[in-house]
C-alpha cells in the first residue's frame, strides 16, 4: 500500500496505481506526491466505501435506495468515474416515478446525466397534469422556469398553479417587452393567469399581475369575466379583489346577459349554506356600492334585484340578509320591471311562503308549520306591496294578472294574499277570463269564496276559449268552449266543492247587506249553448245538478235549437241524466224544432229505461214522426224489442192504422210483411194486433190496387214467403180461408208463389177448406197443377182425395188440362195419384184423356195413358176412336202406337168412315202408309155415301193425292179403280171434276176406264169445264187400248140402242157410241192398229191434232 484514504473516522490503505487506473481527478495535488487522500468530507462513509469497492473489484451492489444511489452517482461524477456514474444512473432510473421524477430531473441536470435527464423528462411530460405544486417545491426557480418553458406553452399559468411567485417574476422579466398581452392569454383550459391566481387566493401574484397591467375585465369565450367566474364559484376573496381593482360590475355574459349581480342573486338558501349566503350578500353590497345597476335584465328579462330568494333573516344563530327595503330606496329598484316571462319581483316573491311569523323558521329548508300564516306583513311579498309594487301586473301577452297566474299555478295561498292586498277581482285577460274563472277552473274553493266576498262578478263570460283548456288534462266538456261563467268552469273541471261555494254564496247574497256580492245567473249559456245545469248533467255531477235545481235553475230551458235538457240527455244517450230530469218533473211533451217528442228520441237512441219512465208519465204513444212512423214502429224497425215490449205493456196499439202505399190505410202488420220484416211482424202478432183485416181505402177514398185487393196479412205473408209470420198468424187465429178480391185464399197465393213450406203449414191447418175456388174457378189443387207444384198437389190429395177430379168451368179435370197442355210432368203425377185416365170432359165433346192426348199430338202422353189403362177403343160423340183422331193429323207414330195397343182399325164413325177414310180425306200420306202396312184395314170399305177411301181421295185429294194413289196401288195392285160410289162416280170422274190433274193422270196410268157415266150421265167427256186441255192430255197419254164400256145408251148423244141403232166403241177411249157419234176412222199407231179404226170425234181430234184443245 502506498496510499492512505480517510473515510469517515477510519483510514484505509490503498494503492495509487489502482486509483490512477480509474481516474486522474482525486485531489488538487498530483496523486503521485500525495501520501494521504481525505474523502471523509465528500460523502457518507458507506457511499465512499461502495465507490472504493467498485474501484478494486468492479462490483457494485445496487440498493433500492434512491438517496444512496444519488450520492454515489454524485461522488462518481466528482472523481470522473464515468463507468460508475453510468451504472448508478441506470440504477436510479429504475427507481424514478411520478412523485420523485422532478427531484431526479434536478439531480440529472446538476450532474449532466443526460440519460437520466431524458428519462425523467419523458415521465414529466407524460404526467405533466398529475404533478402537484409540492413536486416542484424543491426545484430552483431558474431550473423550474426552464422546465416550464420546455414542457408547456403557458409557463406563467403553470407557475401560478404551482404557486411559484419567483418563477412568475422570472417570466415577467423575460416577457417584459410582450406585456401586458402575455398576461391576458388563455391557456388550453380557457383560464386566465389572473383568474388562476385569484382562485388559489394568491393575492401577491394577483397584485403583481394587476400591477403589470393584467386585464381584470378579460372575458372568456362565453363572455364570462373574472368577476362572473369568481361569483359563480362563490369566491368572496376574488370578487372583492376584482371589485377593488376596478372590474366592471355591470358587465353581462354573452348568452344569458347575466351581470355579476344576477349571479349573486342566483344563490338560493335552498341550495347553499348560510355562510355562503352571507358572503353573497356582502358581494352584492360591494357590487351595489361599486355602481352595479340593480335594474339590468338578463336574456329572460329578469332583474338583478328581482332575486329568486327572499331576503329575510336566516336562523337566529346567524344573519345573512340585507335590508332590501333600504336598498330599494338607495339604489332605486324598479319593482315593475318584468322578465321575459312577464314576471315582476312581486310574482317571484309570492312563490315563497313564509309559513310562520317566527323569524327563526327557514321556509326553504324547514318543514312547514301547521296552521301557520301564509303570508305575514314581514314577508318579502308584503314589503314589495308596501313599497308600491303593483298587485295586478298584467302579462303583456296573455293579460293574466298576478292573481290569475297564482291561481293557475295552483298557489292558493299566494292568490289569497293578492286578493286581500288590493288585486282587482274582476280583471279580465285577453280571453275574457277573470281570477274567479281561474280559481273555479283549478278547484280553489277558498279563493273562490274570498273573490266572491270581495265582489267578484260570477256572471262574467269568457270571450274566447282559454288555451289552458286545450291541453290533454282538460276534460272534453271544457275543450274549445267560450262564453263560460266561473260556474261553468267549476262544473266542466269537476270541482264540486267550488260549485258548492258559489251556490252557498248565492243563498247568502240574497240576504246579504253587503252590496258587493252579485247573484249568479244560472240561465247563462256557453258557446255550446249549455247552461250550468246542462253542463252538470253532462259531466255526471247529478248531485250538483240537484243542488242547482234547488237553487233555482230551470229544468225546461230550451237551447237555441229548441231542445230541452231532456232532449239533449236522450240524444247523448245519457240515461242517468234523462232519468234524473224525468224524476225532477221535466216536461215530456215539449217537441224539438223537428217536431220530435222525447219518446221518439228515447226510442231512436235505444234507451229502454228512459222509454219506460216517459211512458209511465203518460206520454202519447201514438204520435208519429215526420215520416209517419209511430213510436212502436220506430222501436221495432231498430230491433229494439225490449223497448217495443215496454210500449205495448203501457198500452200502445199494436194494430195502429196508418197511411200505406198509394194513400191507402194499413196496419203496422201489413207494413212489416210488405217490408219482409218477419221479426217485427211476429212481435206485432204476439202483441195482439189485428191479424185478419185487409188494407182499406184512405180517409178520403185514397188508394189504388192495394186498397181494394182484399188481401189479409195471411195473404201477404204467403205472397212474400214469410214462413215464421205464417206460422205465427196461424197460431194466433188468422182466418186461413179468407178470400181476397180475386177470390183467392192464402193457400192459392202460396201455391202461385211456390212457397212449399207455407203450403204444408196451411194444408195441415185443421180449418182449411181445399174446395174454395177463386174467380177463375181454380181450387188450390188446380192452382198447384197450374204451377206444376206436384208436392202441393199431392199434399192436397192426401187431405182431399177427390180434388183431382174437380172440373173447371170448361168441364175439364186436371188430367184433361195437363194432357191438352202436353204437360207430361203433370200427367205422370196425376197418373201416379191414380187419377181416372178414362174420365171424359164434361162438355159436348165428351173426349177422354186419350182423345185429348192424340189431339195434342203427344206420343209420350199417349203411351203413358195406355200404360195406365186408358181404353184404346173409347169413342167420341161422333163415334170416332183415337185412331180416327190420329189419322186426321199427321201422327203416324201415334197411329202405330194405337195399332200396337189393339185399337179397332175397322171401326167406323157416324159417317161410316174408318181411319183410312179420314187419313185419305186429310191427305195424311204417312198415316195412310201405316194403316195400309201395319194393319188389315179394309181399303175398299164404303162409308154411308158409298165411297171407298179411293173415292174420298178423288173428292178431297190434296197436292199429294197422286202419291197416295200410287201408295194404294203399290199396296193393292188390283184395286178396283172403276168401282162407282153411290152416285155412280168413279175415282177418275171425281178427280176430274175436282180438277186434280196429277191424280187423274195417276188413275189413267193405272188403267181406269175413261168414259164411265155416273147416275146423272156425267162423264169426263161431257163434264162442263173451262177447257178440255186436261181431257186431251189424259187421252193423249193412253198407251194401250182401254177396256170397252158397256151400256144401253150412247155415251155421247145418249141415243138408246136398238135394232136400228147398233152399238159401236171408240177404239181409242173405249166409250160406247152409236154410229153417228163414231163415224170417223183413223189408224192408232201407238196401239199398233195400223188400219183405220172407228174413233169418236174427240179422240179423232186428239189423234190428229195432238194433246191440245
Amino acid at each position: 500500500s502506498d496510499l492512505k484514504i480517510k473515510v469517515g473516522d477510519k483510514h484505509i490503505r490503498a494503492h495509487k496505481f489502482v486509483l490512477a487506473a480509474r481516474s486522474d481527478t482525486w485531489s488538487l495535488a498530483n496523486l503521485a506526491s500525495t501520501e494521504e487522500l481525505d474523502l471523509s468530507a465528500d460523502a457518507d462513509p458507506e457511499v465512499t466505501m461502495a465507490m472504493l469497492r467498485w474501484i478494486y473489484t468492479d462490483e457494485l451492489e445496487l440498493r433500492e435506495d434512491d438517496i444512496f444511489l444519488t450520492e454515489l452517482m454524485k461522488l462518481a461524477n466528482k472523481f470522473q468515474l464515468q463507468l460508475l456514474r453510468e451504472r448508478c444512473e441506470k440504477g436510479v432510473m429504475s427507481l424514478v416515478n411520478v412523485r420523485n421524477c422532478i427531484r431526479f430531473y434536478q439531480t440529472a441536470e446538476e450532474l449532466s446525466a443526460s440519460t437520466l435527464l431524458n428519462y425523467c423528462a419523458e415521465i414529466i411530460a407524460s404526467h405533466w397534469d398529475d404533478l402537484r405544486k409540492e413536486d416542484f417545491s424543491s426545484m430552483s426557480a431558474q431550473l423550474l422556469y426552464k422546465m416550464f418553458k420546455s414542457k408547456t406553452e403557458y409557463p406563467l399559468h403553470k407557475a401560478i398553479k404551482v404557486e411559484r411567485e419567483d418563477v412568475v417574476f422570472l417570466y415577467l422579466i423575460e416577457m417584459d417587452s410582450q406585456l401586458p398581452g402575455k398576461l391576458n392569454e388563455l391557456d388550453h383550459n380557457g383560464d386566465l393567469a389572473l383568474d388562476l391566481a385569484l382562485a388559489q387566493r394568491l393575492e401577491g401574484i394577483a397584485t403583481t399581475l394587476v400591477n403589470h397591467k393584467a386585464d381584470v375585465d378579460r372575458a372568456d369565450k362565453r363572455g364570462w369575466s373574472l368577476l362572473h367566474k369568481a361569483i359563480q364559484r362563490g369566491d368572496k376573496f376574488a370578487a372583492n379583489f376584482l371589485i377593488k381593482n376596478g372590474a366592471r360590475v355591470n358587465a353581462a355574459t354573452l348568452g344569458d346577459q347575466e351581470t355579476p349581480l344576477h349571479l349573486v342573486a342566483s344563490y338560493s338558501p335552498k341550495k347553499h349554506s348560510p355562510d355562503v349566503m352571507a358572503e353573497m350578500a356582502q358581494i352584492a353590497q360591494s357590487l351595489l356600492q361599486a355602481g352595479a345597476n340593480p335594474n339590468m335584465q338578463d336574456n329572460k328579462g329578469r332583474l338583478n334585484g328581482a332575486l329568486s330568494w327572499p331576503i329575510t333573516c336566516s336562523p337566529a344563530t346567524k344573519s345573512w340578509g340585507i335590508n332590501w327595503g333600504t336598498l330599494t330606496l338607495i339604489f332605486r329598484l324598479d319593482l315593475e320591471l318584468k322578465d321575459h316571462e312577464g314576471s315582476t319581483a312581486l310574482w317571484l316573491a309570492v312563490q315563497y311562503i313564509t309559513v310562520s311569523s317566527d323569524q327563526s323558521v327557514n321556509p326553504f329548508e324547514d318543514a312547514p308549520v301547521v296552521n301557520g300564516t301564509s303570508f305575514d306583513e314581514n314577508s318579502f311579498a308584503a314589503r314589495l306591496i308596501q313599497r308600491g309594487s303593483n298587485t295586478d301586473a298584467p302579462d303583456t301577452v296573455t293579460g293574466n294578472c298576478l292573481l290569475q297566474r297564482a291561481a293557475g299555478a295552483g298557489n292558493e295561498a299566494a292568490s289569497l294574499f293578492l286578493a286581500t292586498h288590493g288585486a282587482k277581482v274582476n280583471h279580465q285577460n285577453k280571453w275574457g277570463e277573470t281570477p274567479l274563472h281561474t280559481a273555479c277552473r283549478h278547484g280553489l274553493a277558498n279563493l273562490t269564496a274570498e273573490l266572491l266576498q270581495q265582489g267578484a262578478n260570477p256572471n262574467i263570460q269568457t270571450a274566447e276559449a282559454v288555451p289552458g283548456q286545450k291541453d290533454s288534462s282538460a276534460p272534453p266538456s271544457a275543450e274549445n268552449v267560450h262564453l263560460q261563467t266561473p260556474l261553468h268552469m267549476a262544473i266542466a273541471y269537476n270541482h264540486p266543492d267550488v260549485v258548492s261555494v258559489i251556490l252557498e254564496q248565492k243563498a247568502n247574497a240574497l240576504h246579504a247587506t253587503n252590496n258587493l256580492q252579485i247573484i249568479p245567473d244560472f240561465s247563462l249559456k256557453d258557446s255550446r249553448d249549455q247552461t250550468v245545469l246542462g253542463l252538470a248533467l253532462w259531466t255526471g255531477m247529478h248531485t250538483i245538478a240537484a243542488q242547482l235545481l234547488g237553487s233555482g235553475a230551470s229544468i225546461n230551458d230550451t237551447m237555441s235549437d229548441g231542445q230541452t235538457l231532456l232532449h239533449m240527455a236522450i240524444q247523448r244517450q245519457d240515461s242517468k241524466s234523462a232519468l234524473f230530469l224525468l224524476e225532477h218533473q221535466a216536461d215530456i211533451n215539449v217537441r224539438t224544432q223537428d217536431g220530435e217528442t222525447a219518446l221518439q228520441l228515447a226510442i231512436q237512441n235505444q234507451l229502454p229505461l228512459v222509454v219506460d219512465a216517459i211512458c209511465t208519465r203518460g206520454a202519447d204513444m201514438s204520435v208519429p214522426d215526420e215520416k209517419g212512423n209511430p213510436p212502436l214502429w220506430l222501436a221495432l224497425e231498430n230491433n229494439l224489442e225490449d223497448i217495443a215490449s215496454t210500449l205495448v205493456r203501457h198500452g200502445c196499439d199494436a194494430t195502429c192504422w196508418g197511411p200505406g202505399p198509394s194513400g191507402c190505410s194499413q196496419t203496422l202488420l201489413h207494413r212489416a210483411i210488405d217490408e219482409n220484416s218477419e221479426q217485427i211482424a211476429c212481435f206485432l202478432i204476439r202483441s195482439g194486433c189485428d191479424v185478419n183485416s185487409p188494407r182499406k181505402p184512405g180517409p178520403n177514398g185514397e188508394g189504388e190496387e192495394e186498397a181494394h185487393d182484399g188481401q189479409t196479412p195471411l195473404h201477404l205473408a204467403a205472397c212474400w214467403g214469410l214462413e215464421e209470420v205464417i206460422q205465427c198468424l196461424l197460431e194466433f187465429g188468422a182466418n186461413v180461408n179468407a178470400q181476397d178480391a180475386e177470390g183467392r185464399t192464402p193457400i192459392h197465393v202460396a201455391i202461385s208463389n211456390q212457397h212449399n213450406v207455407i203450403i204444408q203449414l196451411m194444408i195441415s191447418h185443421p180449418d182449411i177448406k181445399l174446395n174454395v175456388r177463386d174467380r177463375q174457378g181454380m181450387t188450390p189443387f188446380a192452382c198447384a197443377m197450374t204451377y206444376k207444384n206436384n208436392k202441393a198437389a199431392e199434399a192436397i190429395l192426401k187431405r182431399e182425395p177427390g180434388a183431382a177430379e174437380q172440373v173447371d168451368n170448361k168441364g175439364r179435370n186436371f188430367l184433361h188440362v195437363a194432357v191438352q197442355n202436353s204437360d207430361i210432368e203433370s200427367v205422370l203425377f196425376l197418373i201416379s195419384v191414380q187419377a181416372n185416365v178414362n174420365s171424359r170432359v164434361q162438355d159436348a165433346s165428351k173426349l177422354t184423356p186419350l182423345h185429348l192426348a192424340v189431339q195434342a199430338g203427344s206420343e209420350i202422353i199417349v203411351r203413358n195413358l195406355l200404360l195406365a189403362g186408358a181404353q184404346v177403343n173409347e169413342l167420341t160423340k161422333h163415334r170416332q176412336t183415337a185412331l180416327h183422331l190420329a189419322a186426321q193429323q199427321d201422327l203416324p207414330t201415334i197411329c202405330s202406337v194405337l195399332l200396337e195397343n189393339g185399337v179397332d182399325f175397322a171401326a167406323v164413325d157416324e159417317n161410316g168412315n174408318n181411319a183410312l177414310h179420314l187419313a185419305v180425306m186429310h191427305g195424311r200420306l204417312n198415316n195412310i202408309r201405316v194403316l195400309l202396312t201395319e194393319c188389315n184395314v179394309d181399303a175398299e170399305a164404303f162409308n154411308i155415301r158409298g165411297q171407298s177411301p179411293m173415292h174420298i181421295l178423288g173428292q178431297y185429294g190434296k197436292d199429294n193425292a197422286a202419291a197416295i194413289c200410287e201408295l194404294f196401288l203399290e199396296c193393292m195392285p188390283e184395286y178396283p179403280l172403276d168401282k162407282p160410289d153411290a152416285e155412280g162416280n168413279t175415282v177418275l170422274l171425281l178427280a176430274y171434276m175436282k180438277g186434280n190433274a196429277n191424280l187423274c193422270r195417276a188413275i189413267v196410268r193405272a188403267g181406269a176406264r175413261l168414259g164411265v157415266n155416273n147416275n146423272q150421265g156425267v162423264n169426263i167427256f161431257n163434264y162442263q169445264v173451262a177447257t178440255k186441255q186436261l181431257l186431251f192430255r189424259l187421252l193423249d197419254m193412253l198407251t194401250k187400248e182401254p177396256p170397252w164400256c158397256d151400256g144401253s145408251n150412247c155415251y155421247e148423244c145418249a141415243a138408246k140402242f136398238g135394232v136400228t141403232t147398233r152399238k159401236h166403241h171408240c177404239r181409242h177411249c173405249g166409250r160406247l157410241l152409236c154410229h153417228k157419234c163414231s163415224t170417223k176412222e183413223i189408224p192408232i199407231i201407238k196401239f199398233d192398229l195400223n188400219k183405220p179404226v172407228r174413233v169418236c170425234n174427240i179422240c179423232f181430234d186428239v189423234l190428229t191434232l195432238g194433246g191440245v184443245s
